[in-house]
């Protein structure tokens, strides 16, 4: 396994891990109940939200079947992901990975223990709030910005290999 493997790897068991140890706090340390927050910047809040779906709320999952189902989805995401992982050499693109891969590991984790995933970041502007997220979601949407960076790049390079030989 390659330097940047194993590097996406650790990567992916940190995101995991820091993801979990900040919804501790909210649930257990905090004890936020749902929809209640409190102020933690004048643009940050911390907002208890239990999502049934996938991100931004979309697709919401109600009942048991639902749950399951997004959560062998993103099981079956995750594997794929991992074996993707295991098999990379190029470092952006493992680290990208990595993101993603702990971002989804600790959405499962809440989706399989609690039947919804915890989110309660919640930043807000002059009135105009985003979408409530964790840790996670923030981690697979970075990681999803820096794959396709590394697709742009790798195409980028491959153009200019091409321009070259010609």
């Amino acid at each position: 396994m390659s330097r940047a493997a194993r590097l996406g790897i650790l990567l992916a068991a940190m995101i995991a891990a820091t993801d979990q140890a900040s919804k501790y706090v909210i649930l257990y340390v905090l004890e936020l109940p749902a929809h209640q927050s409190v102020v933690i910047l004048p643009f940050l809040d911390f907002t208890m939200v239990w999502n049934r779906g996938v991100s931004y709320g979309w697709l919401q999952a109600e009942g048991e079947a639902g749950r399951w189902a997004l959560a062998g989805f993103t099981a079956l995401i995750s594997g794929v992901l991992a074996v993707w992982l295991a098999r990379q050499k190029q470092m952006l693109v493992a680290l990208a990975l990595g993101a993603v891969l702990g971002g989804a590991l600790g959405n499962l984790y809440d989706r399989v223990v609690f039947g919804a995933v915890a989110d309660f970041l919640d930043f807000h502007f002059l009135g105009y709030h985003w979408y409530v997220f964790n840790v996670a979601d923030a981690a697979i949407s970075i990681g999803a910005a820096l794959l396709l960076i590394g697709a742009f790049r790798s195409d980028a390079a491959g153009t200019g290999k091409a321009d070259r030989k010609t």
